[in-house]
């Protein structure tokens, strides 16, 4: 099958060095390219295990309430914070 592809400049560059590295036709190189992209593509997508924070104890709250930031800042840093 004939067809006219355009190819971005980044994937020519890339098939340019391959084809002097392997010695191969460009038709070639295309062609395998193509090939392995699509079989990735025809592959069902691993399936992930969702991610999992354990939790950690931190031990007792140092300071009465964190609801009031200056306040936990006076507390934390002494009254030179402002």
């Amino acid at each position: 099958m004939r067809t006219t592809l355009t190819i971005d400049d980044d994937v020519a560059a890339v098939l340019v060095r391959l084809r002097k590295a392997r010695g191969a036709k460009l038709r070639d190189l295309i062609n395998e390219a193509l090939r392995r992209g699509l079989e990735d593509m025809s592959r069902r997508p691993k399936e992930r295990r969702p991610f999992r924070t354990r939790s950690v104890d931190l031990g007792r709250l140092k300071v009465p309430s964190i609801d009031n930031v200056s306040e936990l800042l006076s507390i934390v840093e002494g009254d030179a914070f402002k």
